[in-house]
């Protein structure tokens, strides 16, 4: 009976590994193909990881394989645009076109920092995460994500500039 319970606890986890990859806008079979990875680490070091970061580990390990098949691919594209540009109907057209432009020109620059920057900023303002929940979740001490996340602040207001001309 324990295992069955370790088996659907271990399912669980996965789906959710799952669902936060496609917030990311990971594509389906890319999401599918690093949660399988994940789940065959886990099975292979299930022996060596604390119960309490199994989610954590997950998803690091997820991650990071996702991370590795786009560097030996050349297919990294987070599609930053997806999800940015909500349009209230009432809106003018002229409106919504320049908001469309605008967010088309902020997922440029985000696209240009660093992954680790762009995740951050990610989980922070397209997640809604805490500061502490993105601290559980990278395994890193809560000053060190409010540093990050202002060295990624200033990089992506540095880089949109740049790439905006508006020096």
């Amino acid at each position: 009976m324990d295992g069955i319970n370790k088996h659907k606890e271990l399912n669980s986890e996965l789906n959710i590994v799952y669902r936060y990859l496609r917030k990311l806008n990971i594509p389906h079979a890319d999401a599918e193909d690093a949660v399988q990875e994940a789940a065959y680490r886990y099975l292979l070091y299930c022996d060596s990881i604390q119960i309490s970061r199994i989610r954590s580990w997950l998803i690091r390990v997820a991650l990071n394989f996702y991370y590795d098949q786009c560097r030996k691919y050349g297919k990294y594209d987070m599609n930053l645009n997806v999800g940015l540009l909500k349009v209230d109907i009432k809106e003018l057209p002229e409106t919504i076109f320049l908001e469309k432009e605008r967010n088309e020109e902020l997922g440029k620059a985000l696209s240009l920092l660093k992954l680790h920057f762009q995740e951050l900023l990610l989980l922070k303002y397209q997640l809604g995460l805490t500061y502490e929940e993105i601290s559980k979740l990278l395994e890193i001490s809560v000053s060190s994500i409010k540093t990050n996340l202002f060295r990624a602040r200033k990089m992506l207001e540095k880089t949109y500039k740049e790439v905006n001309h508006d020096r």
